[in-house]
């Protein structure tokens, strides 16, 4: 598969200049015929053994899709509904306790925050704030937990020197996998949350996370049910898997799950390390185009990310969403951010600079 091929597998950009992926990816013409065929199936024949086998067979695919993307395996990495039911499972099932320190940074998106939030109230941690860049130097001896994004959703700069933090570390990956390369192993974190309807052009009601071998018999599974357990005919003597299945969303819808499948399938077609190489040049001229046109634009990485600033960003994204380039603006930080995928061209670009308000 060539650029123009993958280009054509998503119908949204014969019309527009999607770069929001960021928020939700293009959906490609093949997921929304894969849910369509199985609501179809289900609507026919009902929903009984078949349609479960083929929910479960569905399942190992998206899991073992899934694990080949963060170069992990299959048996350490859960099925989620989003990257922050992962990060939800780790702090419910990590032993805090009142006074803990835990440390994230100033670029943390809601996501983080909400639940970090929570556990502080709900059991007593600290959580301090540091500035993104300076994460790994204000961690202290006291430090029970690190945790942030791989990447900012605010600025696209990436996380580093996380591997040399001696504390666990959970990351964020909602704007890192698929969106630049990931190996769980190298980024040295203890557990790895992401999202499958952001980079990986999925449906909402899709994500992983990766457990930690080292953490598999620590992290406690928090409410599990039918298909979390090992034995679930063994009433209150079931237990939950020895994996990471354990850590399953309770219910995954098959129909999500079967365009999820579809959507990776695109990608792995035209390659992951040109996704991500594509992705991450063309965010760059971006940038560099903005920076030309006296945009003032966000410090950033070699990422998918890229966010500048406006007088009023919420007007800015209102006009261009009217000259049909689709764009986000952040809340709070007066800046506009465009997501940038392997999908785009050069014509997408193009547009976008067009229809800058002065």
């Amino acid at each position: 598969m060539d650029a123009a091929a993958l280009r054509a597998a998503f119908p949204v950009l014969q019309r527009r200049a999607y770069l929001n992926a960021g928020s939700c990816g293009p959906l490609p013409a093949a997921a929304a015929d894969a849910a369509s065929e199985l609501l179809e199936q289900g609507a026919a024949d009902g929903r009984a053994a078949t349609y479960f086998e083929t929910m479960l067979a569905l399942r190992a695919r998206l899991r073992a899709a899934y694990a080949a993307l963060l170069h992990a395996e299959t048996d350490d990495v859960a099925l989620t509904t989003c990257t922050s039911e992962g990060i939800v499972r780790v702090l419910a099932g990590l032993d805090l306790r009142p006074r803990d320190d835990v440390l994230t940074t100033d670029e943390e998106h809601p996501g983080l925050l909400g639940p970090l939030s929570a556990a502080r109230a709900q059991r007593g941690i600290e959580v301090r704030t540091a500035p993104f860049d300076e994460l790994a130097d204000a961690v202290t001896t006291e430090t029970r937990l690190v945790a942030c994004s791989h990447v900012s959703w605010i600025s696209g700069r990436a996380a580093r020197d996380l591997a040399d933090l001696e504390v666990p570390v959970l990351v964020d990956g909602a704007q890192g996998v698929g969106a630049v390369p990931v190996d769980v192993a190298e980024l040295g974190c203890a557990f790895y949350a992401g999202s499958g309807q952001k980079w990986l052009c999925g449906p909402v009601g899709t994500g992983m996370l990766w457990v930690s071998p080292e953490w598999s018999e620590r992290l406690l599974a928090i409410g599990p049910t039918y298909l979390n357990l090992a034995d679930p005919a063994a009433g209150l003597a079931a237990v939950p898997h020895p994996a990471a299945a354990r850590h399953d969303a309770s219910a995954l819808s098959p129909e999500a799950t079967s365009a999820a499948v579809a959507a990776l399938e695109v990608l792995e077609e035209f390659g992951w390390d040109a996704v991500c190489e594509r992705a991450a040049s063309l965010a760059g001229a971006l940038a560099d185009a903005l920076a030309e046109r006296g945009r003032e634009v966000e410090r950033r990485d070699r990422t998918t990310l890229v966010a500048w600033h406006d007088p009023d960003p919420v007007a800015a994204r209102a006009v261009m969403a009217d000259a049909g380039v689709v764009i986000r603006d952040l809340p709070g930080t007066g800046l506009l951010r465009a997501s940038v995928g392997a999908w785009n061209d050069e014509s997408d670009l193009e547009r976008l600079l067009a229809a800058l308000p002065d």
